[in-house]
């Protein structure tokens, strides 16, 4: 199926994008394309304009700092995996980003366009959630920073407006004391997970004083649940808040046993992490 007709604007600056889609009603942002080009080819988005950003300067960038690492618009999953300061400063990063499709989508593909796209089967929206991130988006009216908790309002549905760009996204340091761990089960690696876990723990003379624990491709938007009352019996915990669904790849009732066998697996694997992380 081809696409429906659509405008093309690839405009040279920030200011011109941004006045492109306040000025286009129902115009979408051209980024790595991974997603939005198959919805267009299926004719399940029809833009009246694609604003294609490949062209602004300063928005490929992947800069860390001790605070932790900012993730330009432009920046490609690839190029963020291969960076090692940011894996050092957030190794949940790398270790959730190895999982991100296949090779040739993760050349092409960008972190903050995965974080916009909001799809619960994706890594990336709820890595942001569990280390509690956030997003600076732009448009004609200035800037605002979005946390990664008011980010997501529904299935593929996030809390920008329809002429806001995400120019930038936040993902905060892994602090002293504290560990990460992900896992995940595909049918195929790269494909989507059936079931991922990521856990952030937080110590304290080798006691786990926080412990949360965030979920991909189980409810229909990310979802992350405090566990750190509930050490003896995570999955439990978790499955309270979550809501398996039936598709296509799997039933809810193997997504809910998934979650018992990884939950306490990866919450272990990020409790040894903290523990070697502060050994060395």
């Amino acid at each position: 199926m081809k696409p429906a007709p659509f405008a093309y604007l690839r405009p040279a600056t920030l200011e011109e994008a941004l006045a492109a889609l306040a000025g286009q009603q129902g115009a979408k942002v051209l980024a790595g394309g991974q997603s939005l080009v198959p919805l267009l080819s299926m004719r399940l988005a029809a833009p009246s304009t694609l604003v294609d950003i490949n062209a602004l300067p300063d928005l490929s960038h992947v800069a860390v700092s001790d605070d932790g690492v900012r993730i330009g618009a432009l920046a490609r999953h690839a190029e963020v995996l291969a960076s090692r300061e940011a894996a050092e400063r957030q190794p949940l990063l790398a270790m959730a980003l190895s999982h991100v499709a296949h090779a040739t989508i993760r050349n092409r593909g960008t972190t903050v366009g995965s974080l916009v796209h909001a799809d619960a089967a994706a890594e990336m929206p709820m890595v942001l959630r569990l280390l509690e991130g956030s997003v600076d988006v732009a448009s004609v009216r200035g800037r605002r920073t979005i946390p990664a908790a008011e980010l997501f309002a529904g299935p593929l549905e996030s809390t920008l407006a329809q002429d806001e760009i995400a120019v930038e996204a936040c993902f905060p340091a892994l602090a002293p004391g504290a560990g990460v761990a992900f896992q995940e089960i595909a049918r195929r690696h790269g494909d989507y997970a059936l079931v991922g876990v990521a856990a952030h723990v937080e110590t304290d003379g080798g006691e786990v004083t926080r412990a949360r624990v965030g979920f991909v491709s189980v409810s229909d938007v990310p979802v992350v649940v405090d566990v750190t009352d509930s050490l003896d019996d995570p999955a439990s915990a978790a499955l309270a808040e979550l809501e398996p669904a039936d598709d296509i790849h799997a039933t809810a009732a193997y997504r809910a046993h998934l979650v018992k066998v990884l939950t306490p697996r990866v919450l272990a694997d990020a409790v040894h992490h903290a523990r070697d992380r502060k050994k060395s």
